[in-house]
């Protein structure tokens, strides 16, 4: 099951193991059975510290969970966690023996002070590199929560389950059979999720803050870049993030970033936390604005933002980077469908459509590069487009053409998305040549149709936006408001990339240093 060299690694992280632990399997007469069988197998092996045992209890069969020596497991693990859940076996092997999980201890005392008693499920695919955040999450939770379960269900291991509760979107989690969310959930969103005091709690604590010199929204590229500059100036520095890390989170392989190779997007934002997190920045994350207000209509003339939880904060300049979004079709039955058959992440959520037949709205580079990834998993896929060529690179159109189960169809213009009350089954378009409808069945849809900067919340302001939503700035990325600078996909700056949006953070940073030494705040 496992080769030389991963086992060799595997020995070293147990070696870290702080008590004995033991693996219950509990296992049917199928292969799956026989392969999970092995992989216990082979890690007793490998420490005098873990015990293997084959008389699991377990409904759920072929599955294993991980427990403390005499106790009864809390962590399963329902299918092989190989692939990107390989180390949320690691972490779980490793924290039950009480190896101490890398987290703040404002969060760990969150995560004691919960008080569960539940039974949470994950549905994964192994080649989600959403997943496992999620999966890890939810181990630490049981961990520390004595009536607590945590169990992840690999989709592929229980393809009749995952047909019994509509299951089209990975991870999608349950808690006491009820559905409470889908899609990346950092540690934090889910503990606060669960935490019914979170809110009253972050308020009272954020009202109690004092000024800053540079207060950022938003924790993307942009924003962590700008907090780096900031702080390195020696002024007081925060960071408002709804989520940090922002799209990079949702981005599979960054190829394109100069001096790294290759690398992954959540690596790549816990690698800007890290950095962020070397310096004095207050960093207030899951937090989402509700309205600024400039210098100019404030009693002390600070520029004020104000938060959901209705909690305050002041600063001499802000920086606005609040990032994009994927643009919906907006269209009949897509909000409707959603996580039901439309989806947004091939990676993630392709696997669950093996040997289906798929759609993929959208002819750029993202689109196309989703549709030869979905071609070496479904049936067939037919990409629609709406002008009359292809927007994405040749290189990428030439392999597109190459496959041969993947149609292109352009001048299309989806109108509908078509379904039976519980799933997608087709999907409708005007030919814009002929201004003809057709309809194609097929049980998926992802769409990859471009970005939406996140400014919604800047629609009542006085900061100028252009007509498609983003923020007016200058070359210094100052916006129309005394004290706001703006930097990265959600300004007019053109070249949505991560490169040039860490870029845009480090001038805006700079030009707002400059204008509280020359202004005298």
């Amino acid at each position: 099951m496992l080769d030389q060299n991963i086992k060799t690694q595997l020995k070293a992280y147990l070696e870290r193991l702080e008590s004995p632990i033991e693996l219950v399997a509990a296992l049917d007469d199928s292969d799956k059975a026989q392969q999970i069988k092995e992989l216990v197998t082979e890690i007793a092996e490998l420490s005098e510290l873990v015990t293997a045992r084959f008389d699991g209890e377990n409904a759920r069969r072929p599955s294993f969970g991980v427990a403390k020596a005499g106790q009864q497991p809390r962590i399963f693990f329902a299918g092989l966690p190989m692939g990107h859940e390989f180390t949320s076996l690691i972490l779980a092997l490793l924290q039950v023996s009480g190896y101490a999980p890398k987290v703040s201890d404002e969060v760990l005392n969150q995560i004691k002070g919960l008080n569960l008693k539940a039974d949470f499920d994950v549905f994964v695919s192994l080649s989600c590199h959403n997943c496992p955040d999620v999966v890890q999450a939810l181990n630490l939770i049981a961990i520390y929560n004595p009536e607590t379960t945590a169990t992840m269900i690999d989709g592929a291991f229980f393809q009749d389950e995952v047909e019994q509760r509509k299951i089209m979107a990975v991870p999608m989690l349950f808690k006491n059979n009820e559905h409470i969310g889908q899609g990346r959930m950092t540690l934090e969103e889910i503990v606060a999720s669960l935490d019914v005091n979170a809110a009253e709690k972050d308020a009272a604590a954020m009202n109690a803050k004092g000024e800053f010199d540079v207060l950022i929204v938003g924790g993307g590229p942009a924003g962590a870049t700008s907090a780096i500059y900031a702080a390195r100036k020696g002024i007081a520095t925060g960071i408002v993030a709804e989520r940090f890390g922002g799209q990079v989170m949702d981005t599979m392989d960054i190829e394109n970033f100069s001096s790294i190779q290759k690398t992954q997007g959540p690596k790549f934002a816990a690698d800007l936390e890290a950095h962020v997190r070397e310096y004095d920045v207050d960093l207030m994350n899951l937090q989402r604005v509700r309205h600024i207000s400039g210098a100019d209509q404030t009693a002390n003339g600070l520029v004020e933002i104000e938060l959901e939880n209705g909690a305050k904060l002041q600063s001499k300049t802000v920086i606005l980077s609040t990032g994009a979004r994927w643009r919906e079709m907006n269209v009949t039955g897509e909000k409707e469908y959603r996580t039901r058959g439309v989806a947004y992440c091939p990676h993630c959520d392709g696997p669950l459509f093996k040997g289906k037949r798929v759609a993929v709205v959208g002819g750029g580079n993202s689109g196309v590069e989703a549709a030869i990834d979905l071609a070496g998993i479904v049936e067939h896929v037919t990409l629609l487009e709406f002008g009359d060529t292809l927007r994405a690179d040749q290189v990428l159109q030439d392999k597109l053409n190459s496959l041969p189960n993947t149609t292109v169809i352009k001048n299309a213009q989806t109108t509908e998305v078509v379904g039976d009350g519980e799933q997608v089954t087709g999907l409708n378009y005007l030919d814009r040549n002929t201004n003809q409808e057709h309809h194609i069945e097929l049980a998926g849809i992802f769409v990859q149709i471009g970005l939406l900067p996140n400014t919604d919340f800047l629609k009542d302001s006085p900061i100028e936006l252009s007509k498609q939503g983003e923020i007016v700035i200058n070359e210094r990325n100052e916006t129309n408001v005394k004290g706001v600078f703006a930097a990265g996909d959600c300004t007019t700056v053109p070249y949505k990339q991560i490169i040039i949006a860490t870029g845009e953070g480090a001038k805006a940073a700079l030009s707002a240093f400059d204008y509280i030494i020359r202004s005298g705040l």
